[in-house]
């Protein structure tokens, strides 16, 4: 009987196999997490930038006293 015929080597090759896939598979998850965690930074601080941007858009157009955009004329 040869080594490919003996029905627990064939399990123990497929054990093998599967935990190297989950080994790649969760240092996959791992490293995606990491991504999204450090996404999400930067997102956090791209609104916080564009809210300060829009604070100061909102302030510079109340000081000019250009609060509105000009409506379009009336041919329009």
């Amino acid at each position: 009987m040869s080594g490919q015929d003996d029905p627990l080597e064939a399990l123990t090759a497929r054990a093998d196999t599967l935990e190297a896939t989950m080994a790649y598979q969760a240092e996959a998850i791992e490293d995606l997490n990491r991504t999204i965690t450090a996404q999400w930074k930067i997102i956090d601080g791209l609104k916080r930038g564009l809210d300060v941007l829009s604070d100061r858009v909102q302030e510079a157009e109340s000081r000019s006293g250009l609060a509105a955009p000009e409506p379009p004329p009336p041919h329009y």
